[in-house]
Parts: structure tokens; C-alpha cells; sequence
């Protein structure tokens, strides 16, 4: 947030800005969205909903696992929530309490290890290899020192795109029963993949809790809608967090979110864009002399690592900036150990944005 509070600044001042440091679509909400909201604002009262959200958004969601898992999921189970930030912070709620010891990788999200400590709670980090996929493996849980109170995986990935095998998730799943450690599935890139769709850690633990929401694949970041699918022992425990910490998610948003399931044609556009910005960012990078360590097969994000002989990334973002209008996220803020050595690229905007950065880093480069 700091690069694009800078770059925003810069922006404002005139200079040509490139926004790789964004994690969101450049894209609006499809069109199918939009005339659901006007119809919803003109016919709907627009009050509260229901603390789990709208029950024909909830049918609808669980139809959707049927769709793209064939899983059978009773509506239930799924909780409509104020993003899927909301329902992160839920499930910690629902299945630890303060002090305890929240498992993630690391690099990782930030908001993870945040919203934990803002909440009491202990995040573990788990350094996780780049021969990994930089992500948990049952070795380096084996190896923590202490017991979790629960374990909190991402695939696809913030920061690297790197998407969990099938084969992994279900080790992973079945250490987590060996030891009563709850397991929590971040899939809020789910739809976009490259090399093969992702699993849901309901197909591998039904007593997963999953969250998921609109922001990425649907491109609906600003109407802060997400969902999670819980364990029916969980269901009034999160309504009762629920209601007292939200209410009810924004009542429009979920009107309109019915549709979203409708636009496939549109959003298949975006991922296509997506897939062409990865080929043409990886192929740059290459030719820059960065290294992507793990594929970057979900999500729209490149996670490099920086030559040995080159300044840390927070340097070399704020330079970049600076010196070439690219806007780019320092690795420090996903890994505060070793993230200096890396750099975030986003890739959710246009193509010839993608094909402008690479050519003005390329020049920078040369010019270095």
C-alpha cells in the first residue's frame, strides 16, 4: 500500500505510472453484475440480510462446488461475509482464541500474520522452500517445535501463484486429522489457473473450512462480498460472530452477486488476458535477469528473485519507481526474513501495460 500511495503521488504529478503492485482485476464487475445492482437498487429494500447472507446466494454458491468440484454442498454450510477478509478473521474466532498459534507459510499474504496478531493470536510462520512451491509440505510441519491450533493454506498463491498438487493438499489434510489441527483454505483465486483447475480442500477434508469470494476471478474487489464453507458444528458459531461484528454483508452486493455465476463468457476474457500477461512478464523477466523459482501456475502474480548482486527489494521497487514508473511490491512485506530478495509482480492489467513495463525495466536495466 505504501508503493501505491508513492505511485499514486507520482501519478498525480504527471509522471506515467505502470501499476504492477496492485493485488486486484483492472476490470470492473461484469456487465450481468452491474444490471443485477441497478435492478436490486430500483426493486429491493437494500436493508439488513440475514446474518449468513442472502439464502438464495448461499443455494447458489453451493450449486457452484457442485459445477467445479462435483461436490454436494448443503447450502447450510456456506456463509456469505463481508469479503473474505471477514471470513478469515471469522474463522480464527470460530476455532481458536487468543494466544493461539495460527500455522502459515511463509512468504505468504500479510494480512494473515496481522489479522492474527491484531486478534491475540500467535502466527507460526513456516519457512517454505522455493523447491516446494514455497508452500507447506508435511515435513516442514513435522518439523515445528510446538503444536498448531490450526493450519491456514493459500492455493493459489499471494505472493508466488504457485497452486497446491491435488496429492500435497491431501498429505496436508491428513496430517491436520492425525493431529486435531483444524485446517483453513485461503481459494480466493480459484478460476484462475493456467495449467489445470485447483482443488478445494473439500475434496480432499470435508471438515475443512474454506473461504472464497468475489474479489479475484469475479472482479468484484470493491463490493466487499466473500463466502466460507463451514462444518455444520461451526455454522452458529460464526453466525453469532457474524452478526456481532457485521451484521450482514452489504445487502446490494449480494443481489448483484447472483449474477456473477452468469458471466462465465466475460470473465473467461479476463483470465485469457491473465494468461497472455504471465507469458509476456515471465519472458521479460527472463530476459532481465530474474529468476521466478516456482511456477506462478494460479493467481496473477510473479514472485522473482532479485540477483545476488543487486540492491534489496525495497530499494530496487522504490528505484524502479522512481526511475521508470513501474510500481512493483518489495518481497519483505510477504517474507520479513528472507522476502528481501524478491519482488511481487502483479499482472491484472492490460496487456500493453504488461509489454510497457518489461520494455522500460529492459531499458533500465541496460542504462543500470
Amino acid at each position: 500500500m505504501d508503493m501505491m500511495r508513492e505511485a499514486n503521488a507520482l501519478a498525480a504529478a504527471g509522471r506515467s505510472i505502470i501499476h504492477l503492485e496492485t493485488g486486484q482485476p483492472s476490470t470492473g464487475a461484469p456487465s450481468l453484475v452491474r444490471k443485477a445492482a441497478t435492478h436490486a437498487i430500483a426493486h429491493e429494500t437494500l436493508g439488513y440480510t440475514e446474518a449468513l447472507g442472502l439464502p438464495a446466494l448461499r443455494a447458489r454458491i453451493a450449486a457452484h462446488y457442485g459445477e467445479r468440484h462435483g461436490l454436494e454442498i448443503d447450502p447450510s454450510r456456506v456463509i456469505a461475509t463481508t469479503g473474505s477478509s471477514a471470513g478469515l478473521m471469522l474463522a480464527f474466532l470460530s476455532l481458536t482464541a487468543p494466544g493461539g498459534r495460527i500455522g502459515m507459510a511463509r512468504p505468504s499474504y500479510p494480512c494473515y500474520r496481522n489479522i492474527a496478531t491484531a486478534l491475540g493470536m500467535d502466527p507460526v510462520e513456516i519457512a517454505c522452500r522455493a523447491e516446494d512451491g514455497f508452500q507447506p509440505t508435511v515435513a516442514a510441519l513435522e518439523g515445528l517445535n510446538r503444536p498448531l491450533d490450526l493450519l491456514l493454506v493459500a492455493s493459489p498463491a499471494n505472493p508466488t501463484g504457485v497452486v497446491l498438487p491435488r496429492a500435497r493438499l491431501a498429505e496436508i489434510a491428513a496430517w491436520c486429522r492425525t493431529f486435531q489441527v483444524p485446517l483453513v483454505a485461503d481459494e480466493i483465486y480459484h478460476g484462475l489457473t493456467y495449467t489445470g483447475s485447483a482443488t478445494t480442500a473439500l475434496e480432499v477434508d470435508d471438515s475443512a473450512i474454506v473461504l472464497n469470494g468475489f474479489s479475484k476471478y469475479y472482479s468484484m474487489t470493491g463490493w466487499r462480498l466473500g463466502w466460507m464453507i463451514v462444518p455444520e458444528s461451526k455454522i452458529r458459531q460464526v453466525e453469532c460472530l457474524a452478526q456481532n461484528l457485521y451484521i450482514a454483508p452489504p445487502s446490494v452486493s449480494q443481489h448483484a452477486a447472483l449474477a456473477a455465476f452468469d458471466a462465465k463468457d466475460e470473465l473467461e476474457q479476463n483470465l485469457a488476458r491473465y494468461a497472455e500477461n504471465r507469458m509476456v512478464l515471465l519472458k521479460g523477466l527472463a530476459r532481465l535477469g530474474l529468476e521466478v523459482p516456482a511456477s506462478p501456475d494460479g493467481a496473477f502474480y510473479t514472485y522473482a528473485r532479485l540477483p545476488a548482486d543487486w540492491p534489496d527489494s525495497v530499494t530496487i521497487a522504490h528505484r524502479w519507481l522512481q526511475e521508470t514508473g513501474v510500481a512493483v511490491t518489495p518481497g519483505i512485506d510477504f517474507d520479513t526474513i528472507d522476502g528481501g530478495r524478491y519482488v511481487r509482480f502483479g499482472y491484472a492489467g492490460s496487456t500493453a501495460d504488461i509489454v510497457e513495463a518489461v520494455a522500460r525495466l529492459q531499458q533500465w536495466r541496460l542504462n543500470a
